[in-house]
């Protein structure tokens, strides 16, 4: 027993500092490019080196921290075009994983759909909105079985993060009521069960941002040589 022990207790620390982390950085407390230093996350969620590692390892995999070998790790970070290419990929594949999902599309889920879109529209609060935003729209993926599609959109809204809130915080009321009104089509499409509409909503929802993004490159700032 006594040799299992240790095994499990750093697989229980890595998954705790994995957790700490991805909050940390898809809330902005870490920033795009901001190194991360092992020691200071040792310090901080406790646990000893291995963990702290495996953590970092798990949240690479997510698209959340690049590690440069005997370097050390960063923030993942995106230059416009690299964003660019991530949103329209997720314009791509998005609407095919809501495809997948739609087995799930019951009358509870539809509900909840509806329920966190009203709440978007009546919150100023910036996190609030964006925490709300990604619930309703990971509520349309739900297609446990999929072979690369769900984790794939996963690694991609974790990537763009960091871009979404900063563009989000500068959005005009007319463009957010064309966020809000995207939102209802898709709930009504598919209480409606029309998956076609549906997959077009999503599909402009995400080139809107897309191109609102690439009207403003200040959010890109210069990535760093030392990253690799």
């Amino acid at each position: 027993m006594s040799e299992t022990t240790p095994a499990v207790r750093d697989g229980s620390a890595s998954h705790r500092i994995a957790e700490a982390v991805r909050q940390a950085i898809l809330s902005g407390e870490y920033q795009p490019g901001e190194r991360i230093v092992q020691e200071d996350l040792s310090e901080r969620y406790g646990g000893s080196r291995i963990p702290v590692r495996e953590a970092l390892r798990q949240l690479e995999s997510e698209g959340l921290v690049r590690l440069v070998a005997n370097t050390g790790a960063w923030v993942q970070s995106l230059t416009l075009a690299q964003c660019s290419e991530v949103y329209q990929t997720r314009e791509r594949i998005e609407p095919l994983l809501l495809r997948h999902s739609a087995e799930y599309f019951t009358d509870s889920v539809i509900a909840q759909m509806a329920s966190l879109a009203h709440e978007m529209e009546q919150t100023d609060d910036l996190e609030v909105f964006l925490d709300l935003d990604r619930q309703f729209h990971f509520a349309t993926y739900r297609a446990e079985g999929t072979y690369v599609l769900g984790d794939l959109v996963t690694q991609l809204w974790n990537t763009t993060q960091p871009y979404r809130r900063a563009y989000t915080g500068s959005v005009d009321r007319e463009h957010m009521r064309l966020y809000h009104d995207d939102h209802h089509m898709l709930v009504r499409a598919l209480r409606d069960g029309d998956l076609e509409l549906a997959e077009q909503v999503v599909a402009i929802h995400i080139r809107r941002t897309r191109v609102n993004l690439e009207r403003h490159p200040e959010i890109f700032p210069e990535p760093d040589p030392n990253t690799g």
